[in-house]
């Protein structure tokens, strides 16, 4: 339930009709699912930490849409805004993902023993592997509400920097680093890049930068901790070549590892059993996880359409190597699970191994000018 924060005094000297934001060019799950009626229920609601309506739904008002993917279009400012501002999130959840209600139970599965295969994707096509994370802790606002005092708490840090073995690292805060180590990080895919992402700046998220931001890696530059980016830690575990096994062992020790470190220090996640890991926007609900690699298929990217029809099909999606807004050079896509929620860990990673070894097993054929029709999933 909503607590007793007072929403804005103009709240009460206009009628809602009067507040609500003008959609009518937007193209976003937020402007599909936000109407009059859900407006004017939920606008003077407000979260014991002070978050309103209008701070779920600013940068989709601000942002109409996206050329190449459908953007969600609302964060959230603390775990509370999904039970407060229910009514319009809930629906903006089932369609994000995939017809997931209110009612359905994400699950949890970090068993890295239980993954068939994965450590024989041929190098040859597959360049790099990676699985991300992101983490929220309970008890703090969110990234785009968070005071200052919040976002310098090193809860993590703390946590990560008592991690020993192969997770051994350090913590390398952003305001300490020059512009050059920044850049270096930025090109090694390393480091998240400045704040001008829509989504950051017009959520609040870039508030303050780069007070309290920075990135923590271990030795071998392999299992890497963004803090205070878009959430308040991304967890990374990535290596070169087509290893996914060991890139998602690494992932699953070294995320336990330092939660219970967390836990010891009496902190912990934000997770329930509806929505599993709580991040700020709504698409990385449940996981938070993506996984992903950088393989070299040039001769199925010359049928781009029905590579995009196979990709669906695996429940995969495509993009650059570069990012989101990056187109594929030479044929090399960044190919990762498109869902988040509704499904385990262990599920959307071996669907990842399996349909990359499809997609390679086809392209090797495609070199031999042979058919692959019969490896098309129906």
């Amino acid at each position: 339930m909503a607590g007793k924060q007072e929403t804005r005094s103009a709240y009460k000297n206009f009628p809602a009709d009067a507040d609500f934001p003008d959609l009518s060019q937007h193209n976003n799950y937020m402007a599909k699912a936000l109407s009059k009626e859900i407006y004017g229920k939920l606008r003077d609601k407000v979260t014991k930490n002070g978050f309103t309506l209008d701070g779920v739904i600013q940068t989709g008002v601000d942002n109409p849409g996206h050329p190449f993917i459908m953007t969600v279009g609302c964060v959230a400012g603390d775990e509370e805004t999904y039970d407060v501002f229910g009514d319009l999130l809930d629906p903006i959840i089932e369609m994000r993902h995939g017809g997931f209600k209110k009612t359905d139970k994400h699950k949890t599965d970090l068993d890295a023993t239980k993954l068939k295969g994965g450590d024989d994707l041929d190098p040859k096509y597959v360049f790099s592997s990676r699985v991300r994370t992101g983490r929220s802790i309970r008890g703090y606002s969110l990234p785009p509400h968070c005071s200052r005092a919040e976002r310098r708490k090193r809860i993590t840090v703390n946590a990560l920097d008592q991690l020993d073995g192969k997770f051994k690292g350090k913590y390398y805060p952003l305001s300490k680093m020059t512009e050059k180590e920044q850049n270096q990080l930025i090109d090694d895919h390393f480091l998240f890049d400045k704040p001008v992402s829509p989504l950051l700046t017009c959520a609040g998220m870039a508030r303050d930068w780069p007070d309290a931001r920075g990135i923590w890696h271990n030795k071998d530059k392999n299992f890497l901790v963004w803090v205070n980016e878009e959430d308040h830690i991304r967890v990374i575990s990535m290596q070169k070549g087509g290893n996914m096994k060991e890139v998602f062992e690494r992932f699953c020790t070294g995320l336990q590892k330092a939660e219970e470190l967390m836990k010891k220090a009496g902190s912990e996640f934000m997770w329930n059993e509806h929505l599993g890991f709580v991040l700020t926007c709504p698409s990385n609900l449940g996981t938070g996880l993506r996984a992903g690699v950088h393989v070299k298929i040039p001769n199925m990217a010359k049928d781009e359409k029905r590579l995009d029809g196979i990709l669906e099909k695996l429940k995969l999606q495509k993009r650059g190597t570069g990012g989101v807004d990056t187109a594929s050079v030479g044929g090399v896509y960044d190919i990762s699970n498109a869902d988040r929620i509704g499904f385990s860990e262990v599920e959307l990673v071996q669907g990842v191994i399996d349909g990359v070894k499809l997609l390679v097993d086809m392209e090797k054929r495609l070199e031999k000018s042979e058919a692959i029709d019969d490896l098309i999933p129906k």
